[in-house]
């Protein structure tokens, strides 16, 4: 039997039985190293293995860890093309961990972190993996949200206003010194929101390591994982954020060299045509988009920050440092505005 703070097998082991799930032996649970948002484990028995996440345990920001939402929208999209883990139990109010936490199945794969994950693929290997998540990016935005129970998921209409309006909130809530860039670009995104969108299921935080590649298939993504931040939206917010992740800096906010930000992969133009090639979509104004993924990896950056010196990094190295990639960031954004 083992514990961590934050999640005990007790706990787990009544969860599991609310919902149907006999535990054979002891509960072995392992906390998955990297974490900066929700806390993820393995956990397991004497013969299954789950995914259960949580909350961290300090350092909380409104409504960034919402474990209701990532339960819903995994759940209506088990059985569309989009590949996810299956949804097994779900602790709304704490009830029974102390905290919101949800366990799907585990999923068999590889989880592409750093550059150095990416070692032993070929660069043939790298390019089909690319276009894999570019693809799947594009089979989550054509699900159709109505029809697998995600009506009620939120309000499509006016999503990116409201997320200028969100990520500069949340700066007020993370900002460990005053930026005055932080509220100019915001003030710029604000008058430049589009008109128009379509509206979509988007993800939020979509790059490799948030995803499970098949074992033997670079080409095949097995789960998409991490949907905290989903909604329903404008999926070109979605787009912009996987290529503003190809930033070099984003390695500064990870703490390690991150494979996603690798020169192995197309840059971010490449990406995003490649996106608008096989979703037939138009990029739109580009420019506020890439503005607005810049103005939220700053804030996010800022956060991690915050939360270590709340104490409560998830133990990831250099979260004391995250912070410093901020100024970047907000001054990309104010350039892709010009």
């Amino acid at each position: 039997m083992s514990d961590h703070p934050g999640l005990k097998s007790a706990d787990l082991r009544k969860l599991l039985a609310a919902n149907g799930i006999d535990v054979v032996g002891d509960l072995q649970i392992e906390l998955i190293s990297g974490g900066r948002s929700n806390l993820t484990y393995i956990v397991g028995d004497a013969e299954r293995r789950w995914v259960a996440r949580r909350p961290p345990l300090a350092g909380l920001t409104p409504s960034a860890h919402d474990m209701e939402r990532e339960w819903a929208v995994t759940s209506a999209l088990s059985g569309t093309a989009v590949p996810v883990a299956t949804p097994v139990a779900i602790d709304r109010t704490g009830e029974f961990i102390g905290a919101p936490c949800t366990v799907v199945e585990f999923v068999d794969g590889q989880v592409i972190r750093s550059a150095e994950d990416l070692d032993a693929w070929s660069d043939t290997d790298v390019a089909t993996n690319f276009d894999a998540l570019v693809r799947t990016l594009a089979d989550l935005h054509e699900v159709d949200y109505q029809a697998v129970g995600l009506a009620d998921f939120g309000r499509p209409e006016g999503f990116a206003a409201r997320q200028v309006k969100l990520w500069t909130r949340q700066w007020g809530h993370v900002k460990t010194r005053e930026l005055p860039d932080v509220e100019r670009l915001a003030g710029q995104l604000a008058e430049r929101v589009p008109a128009q969108a379509r509206s979509t299921i988007v993800h939020g935080d979509f790059r490799i390591d948030n995803t499970i590649v098949a074992a033997d298939d670079p080409g095949r993504i097995a789960a998409v994982v991490d949907w905290e931040m989903a909604a329903l939206g404008d999926p070109l917010t979605d787009v912009a954020l996987m290529c503003v992740y190809r930033e070099p800096v984003f390695s500064q906010v990870l703490g390690f060299e991150a494979a996603w930000t690798s020169d192995r992969y197309p840059d971010s133009a490449a990406m995003a045509q490649r996106y608008a090639e096989i979703s037939g979509a138009d990029l739109g104004d580009w420019g506020f988009y890439v503005g607005l993924a810049n103005l939220k990896l700053g804030v996010i950056a800022e956060g991690i920050t915050h939360r270590a010196l709340q104490g409560g990094s998830s133990g990831a190295e250099g979260a004391e440092r995250a912070a410093e990639a901020t100024a970047h960031f907000i001054d990309t954004g104010l350039k892709a505005l010009q």
